[in-house]
């Protein structure tokens, strides 16, 4: 293992290491919001309305 960080610097893979997992918890996290079910936000969507048009009258 050792060898590994002789070839890496352990700062910059680290700093990239956390900078991955961030963005990837933030696109797992805007992933899930975006959905209806896992919208812990604003809660499930209510399905919209069944909309009717109004009655043709003749004048």
């Amino acid at each position: 293992m050792w060898r590994i960080w002789m070839i890496f610097d352990p700062r910059r893979a680290l700093v990239a290491l956390f900078i991955f997992l961030f963005v990837l918890a933030l696109l797992i996290h805007f992933i899930l919001l975006s959905t209806d079910k896992f919208n812990w936000l604003d809660g499930p969507r209510k399905a919209p309305a069944a909309v009717t048009a109004p009655a043709a009258t003749t004048p």
